[in-house]
């Protein structure tokens, strides 16, 4: 992946409010994770969408930082209780777009959607080489995963925290889901 595609989402990314790292490899990632999670005081972060790699990592990282992980499968009727107790969600974004400054989700279950939405916090995770240039690159992987999945598929564009405006204009981040976000860009 170019080096100027992963600056210009960079760029995008902060300018609407998001905070973006740069891990290399999985044992970075999951530093990068739990360092949002301790620097918010939590103890419990919720994930979805992992690679089970990464997944493992966080699980071994999360017990020796003494922060409680909940992971897939959840229980359907603790949901979505389970994941709003969470201080922290971390999903796995199939990729981005650097002109949108937009991670993309595909979701096929609820608990994956809610780990983005319902924590205060949020990381997506994206792997450097998954980064589009545009929205019209896309636009073909989009069109395949509803392809694949015609029933309960969701695509998400998480580009930073949750913002309204009211009337008078004052934008407020976080009302209707995360009010801090952070993409971690994995390279290696």
């Amino acid at each position: 992946m170019a080096a100027d595609v992963i600056e210009r989402f960079v760029s995008k990314y902060e300018t609407l409010s998001g905070r973006a790292h740069l891990a290399h490899g999985t044992e970075s990632a999951a530093e990068a994770v739990l360092s949002v999670v301790q620097d918010a005081g939590g103890t419990r972060l919720a994930a979805a969408g992992l690679p089970d790699e990464l997944t493992r990592t966080l699980e071994r990282r999360c017990a020796h930082a003494g922060v409680e992980l909940l992971k897939p499968p959840y229980d359907g009727r603790t949901l979505p209780g389970a994941i709003d107790a969470a201080h922290v969600g971390v999903s796995w974004a199939e990729f981005a777009v650097a002109d949108a400054g937009a991670l993309v989700e595909f979701a096929t279950n609820d608990a994956t959607r809610l780990v983005s939405t319902l924590p205060r916090i949020h990381l997506g995770i994206v792997r450097a080489e998954e980064i589009e240039e545009s929205l019209l690159d896309a636009g073909p992987r989009i069109r395949a995963f509803m392809a694949a999945q015609p029933e309960n598929a969701t695509v998400t564009f998480i580009s930073g925290p949750s913002r309204t405006a009211d009337i008078e204009m004052r934008l407020t981040l976080g009302v209707h889901g995360p009010e801090m976000a952070h993409a971690v860009i994995l390279d290696g």
